[in-house]
C-alpha cells in the first residue's frame, strides 16, 4: 500500500472529529441530504472519496476496507487530527470496523449506517451474479439498490442513485471493492474491541437488516448499540435524514459524558427514543 491522501472537503469548526464514509455505490456526495443540518459546532466533519470514487476516481490501489483504513490514519495524520471518530455507511461501517484493529488507540467512537460486518457478506451463486455484474451494468445497480430499500422508493429516485453511482464511481474499483467488503472476514481482529460502537439499521432493509446486526455488531463489540429507523431502508442518509442525523450525533455527543460510553449489547429504536 502507498501513502495517498484521500479526496476530502471539512464542515464545521467542532472539537470532536469525524470521518464521514461512504458505501459501495457512492461517493462522498452520498452525505448530501444530511449535510446542511448537521452540528458544525461540537463537530467537524470530514466528507472522504475512498479510492476509485469522487475525486479519487482515477486512483490506483488495492480497493480494500484495510487500505482505506490506513488511508483514513493518513489524513487523519495531516489534517492533525490526534483522535477522532468515524462515522460509514454500508461498506464505509466496514472500514470503520477496520480502524479498530489499525489504529484503536485514537478512536473515539464508530457508527456503522447499514453497516457491513466485520465477517464479510458471501453472497449465494445468483445473487454474486448479481452484484458481481453491477459494475458495468446500471440494471443490476438498480435492482440492489430496489431490493435494499424494500422496493418502496419512486422510480425516479431510482434512477438517480443509479446515475449518481454510474458517474462517481470506477467501474473496475467498483468491482474491486466488492470483493474486499463482501469477502474479507477480520472479525479475529476487532472482536471484543472496547471502542463505543453504534449501528444504524434500516428495517426495511433485507439484507443488512436489525437481526444481522443484532446477531453480528451487538455480539461482538461489548460497547455496542443498536437503533432501528422504521421508515428506511438501506439508504439511511436519504432516506430518513433527519432521524439518522439526530441518533448519530446524540451517540456522539456522548463520548466523554457517559462513563462506561452506553450500555452493552443496547438495542433500540429510534421511534421510542425519549427527547
Amino acid at each position: 500500500m502507498t501513502s495517498f491522501v484521500l479526496p476530502h472537503e471539512v464542515h464545521g469548526d467542532g472539537a470532536h472529529k469525524v470521518f464521514a464514509v461512504h458505501g459501495w455505490f457512492a461517493d462522498r456526495t452520498a452525505w448530501a441530504a444530511v449535510l446542511p443540518d448537521l452540528d458544525r459546532t461540537a463537530f467537524t466533519y470530514a466528507l472522504v472519496d475512498l479510492r476509485g470514487y469522487g475525486a479519487a476516481r482515477d486512483a490506483v490501489g488495492s480497493y480494500t476496507t484495510a487500505e482505506a483504513a490506513a488511508d483514513l490514519v493518513e489524513l487523519a495524520d495531516r489534517l492533525g487530527w490526534e483522535r477522532f471518530s468515524v462515522v460509514g455507511h454500508s461498506m464505509g461501517g466496514a472500514v470503520a470496523q477496520r480502524l479498530l484493529s489499525v489504529a484503536p488507540h485514537r478512536l473515539r467512537r464508530i457508527a456503522g449506517v447499514s453497516p457491513v460486518p466485520a465477517a464479510g457478506m458471501p453472497l449465494p451463486d445468483e445473487q454474486g451474479e448479481l452484484f458481481r455484474d453491477a459494475g458495468h451494468k446500471a440494471e443490476n445497480r438498480r435492482a440492489i439498490i430496489d431490493f435494499t430499500t424494500g422496493s418502496r422508493r419512486p422510480a425516479a429516485w431510482l434512477d438517480r442513485m443509479v446515475a449518481r453511482s454510474l458517474e462517481r464511481s470506477d467501474a473496475k474499483a467498483f468491482r474491486a471493492w466488492l470483493d474486499s467488503w463482501a469477502g474479507d472476514d477480520f472479525r479475529a481482529d476487532v472482536e471484543g474491541s472496547e471502542v463505543p460502537a453504534l449501528a444504524v439499521a434500516g428495517e426495511l432493509d433485507p439484507a443488512l437488516s436489525p437481526a444481522v446486526l443484532r446477531e453480528t455488531w451487538l455480539t461482538w463489540y461489548p460497547r455496542a448499540e443498536l437503533v432501528a429507523l422504521p421508515t428506511a431502508g438501506h439508504y439511511a442518509m436519504d432516506e430518513a435524514p433527519l432521524d439518522l442525523i439526530r441518533v448519530v450525533e446524540d451517540f456522539l455527543r456522548a463520548d466523554g459524558a457517559d462513563g462506561a460510553g452506553g450500555a452493552a449489547g443496547r438495542d433500540r429504536a429510534a421511534a421510542g427514543e425519549p427527547a
